[in-house]
């Protein structure tokens, strides 16, 4: 299903945000275009922020996620920080292969998420990318796992450029938001909005002439 069709919001039963954090360079782009459209190619650091849509079905559910991609640098950290508004899931990303990217997990990204997210229940995981360069790992799994369980996140590893564990990333994280009652209800709730407001739209008499 493509993310034109997302459209309709007939088409999908929940809708999920997702934010990914990170240190620059990590791979968040790569990781979410390498889940969007099954490619990857160099990626210039992400501006900002940027947020793509993917449409697929999890758990016998057709879900729309919107996912969100923030810049890494410092100079944008401020300009991020409202995108943590109203997460479902948040995926925090570091590079196995650099040390300094899982340290700052947790000396800046997890103290970031505590002061910026709104959503108590949202679901974190903690993802270590670029398992394809093994020989240059500078981080164990077991530190990952340790890591993880210390800040009550899921935990997986991936390559982006292989798109190993990829879409596993993302399901398993769909999933788990699916088991809190909360987020359930909030995902539900932005569907009935959407349809309410599309019912709306098409009973709304069209005016023609030109705008004052």
């Amino acid at each position: 299903m493509s993310s034109s069709s997302a459209q309709s919001s007939s088409n999908y039963d929940l809708s999920f945000k997702i934010l990914l954090i990170g240190d620059s360079g990590v791979g968040k782009s790569s990781l979410l275009v390498s889940f969007i459209s099954n490619s990857v190619d160099d990626l210039s650091p992400t501006i900002g922020v940027d947020f793509k849509i993917k449409l697929l079905t999890v758990g016998g559910k057709r879900l729309k996620l919107t996912i969100w991609d923030t810049a890494g640098q410092e100079r944008f950290r401020t300009l991020t920080s409202s995108y943590y508004r109203g997460a479902q899931g948040i995926i925090l990303v570091y590079d196995v292969t650099r040390r300094d990217t899982f340290t700052n997990l947790s000396e800046v990204w997890s103290k970031e998420l505590e002061l910026y997210s709104t959503n108590q229940d949202c679901v974190k995981m903690l993802v270590g990318n670029k398992v394809d360069k093994d020989c240059q790992r500078a981080v164990s799994r077991e530190e990952g796992v340790a890591l993880a369980k210390e800040h009550g996140c899921l935990f997986l590893e991936c390559s982006a450029k292989t798109r190993e564990n990829v879409e596993q990333c993302f399901k398993e994280l769909a999933l788990k938001i699916m088991e809190v009652p909360s987020l359930l209800e909030e995902g539900s709730i932005v569907v009935k909005r959407n349809i309410l407001k599309q019912k709306l739209e098409s009973q709304a008499p069209s005016t023609g002439g030109c705008c004052s």
